[in-house]
């Protein structure tokens, strides 16, 4: 497994220079516009643009302006590097994208690396070019480079997923393509699918865990009935029914909480194969009893043995069963956004007495609205 050891950021919304390193397992927290969800921001037009969507993602982010710290004026381009240690060396992707005309964002310059472990030389690198609007990895890919082929798959791998959207109109209480079935989608919109391909594979218990775990946080949960329907069998809807009953509900009588609820356990039960390289969470927690999220907790520890996990958090109940080490505190200084990673030895005497939520509580630990 590929681990994204270290992130540099410069000049990407409330982020001016940002260096941090990273481990299996990353829980963000701090005071409501300190930066966490920036951060999450960052990968989520990471994903954009690695779907040909960069352009459109900055259309819909309010244009380049909005994406700049503190505007164009102040800060004409936004830098990135991403180090990947891998099985025999470290890759790393830098990319640098300048202000243009329109208010756009454009590749200054997007540059692939590899360090062989114990080579003394200088890295191999291959330049992706500048001038472009869309990133070069795909298209270099496709015309045989083996780095670009294997950068596009760590990049692909890098999946941002908020649950928040539990409206009337979300796509997760909508039908959807039965046959999409291979990612979960980032809001979840394809769950039904995601659901009923698990439960066809008989030779996975994956199914079994996820309507197990469901049941932890719902007692009144049974199952999942997920029958295709429509034109082809070809579209299918989150139905579930009652624990000792026949009658069947829709996803329009899931409440918001417990559809979050089972929109995570799904995501972190998957298979192992199915998992994506590096998940990141924002705000699991949102709608979800104090139970619940403890529940929610112990699955993204857990999911961290075979992925990457970054979560964004305020919830101190949830911090609560994470390990300092874990913790990466998020503040607003001197205008801009500061990351630290906390430090277990120097809490060693408070945490015989307080817990690292009450610390948080406390502004021991900082990341507070102080």
């Amino acid at each position: 497994m590929a681990i994204l050891k270290q992130v540099i950021l410069k000049g990407f919304k409330s982020v001016k220079n940002m260096r941090l390193e990273l481990c299996p397992l990353n829980v963000l927290i701090g005071a409501n516009g300190a930066g966490k969800s920036n951060f999450v921001s960052f990968f989520k037009m990471l994903n954009e643009m690695m779907a040909g969507r960069l352009q459109t993602y900055i259309g819909t982010a309010g244009r380049a302006h909005s994406l700049l710290h503190y505007g164009s004026r102040t800060t004409p381009q936004v830098e990135a590097m991403l180090q990947f240690e891998v099985e025999n060396g470290v890759d790393t992707y830098h990319m640098r994208l300048f202000h243009a005309a329109g208010d756009t964002l454009i590749f200054a310059e997007e540059t692939l690396s590899f360090l062989q472990t114990g080579w003394l030389g200088q890295p191999k690198e291959v330049s992706l070019g500048s001038g472009h609007q869309e990133t070069h990895v795909s298209d270099t890919a496709d015309r045989g480079e083996p780095m670009a082929r294997f950068f596009r798959h760590l990049l692909n791998h890098c999946r941002v997923y908020q649950f928040h959207d539990t409206s009337a109109t979300a796509r997760i209480r909508q039908y959807c393509y039965v046959g999409d079935d291979r990612w979960l989608m980032p809001d979840a919109g394809n769950l039904a699918a995601i659901l009923y391909r698990l439960r066809r594979q008989d030779t996975s218990p994956a199914y079994r865990r996820i309507v197990g775990t469901v049941r932890q946080i719902a007692p009144f949960f049974g199952d999942f009935e997920l029958q295709p329907t429509g034109s082809g069998d070809k579209e299918i809807i989150l139905n579930w029914r009652e624990k000792d009953s026949d009658e069947i509900f829709g996803p329009h009588q899931l409440s918001d909480g417990t559809l979050r609820a089972i929109s995570l356990i799904t995501l972190l039960l998957q298979p192992v194969q199915d998992l994506p390289d590096l998940i990141i969470v924002d705000e699991p927690e949102l709608g979800l009893h104090p139970v619940a999220q403890n529940i929610v907790a112990g699955l993204l520890k857990k999911a961290s043995h075979h992925c990457q996990v970054i979560v964004a958090t305020q919830s101190s109940a949830l911090l609560d069963a994470f390990d300092p080490d874990d913790v990466v505190v998020v503040d607003r200084v001197d205008r801009q956004s500061t990351f630290r990673r906390l430090d277990a030895v120097s809490l060693e005497e408070w945490l015989k007495e307080y817990t690292l939520g009450e610390l948080w509580e406390k502004n021991v630990l900082g990341g507070g609205p102080f």
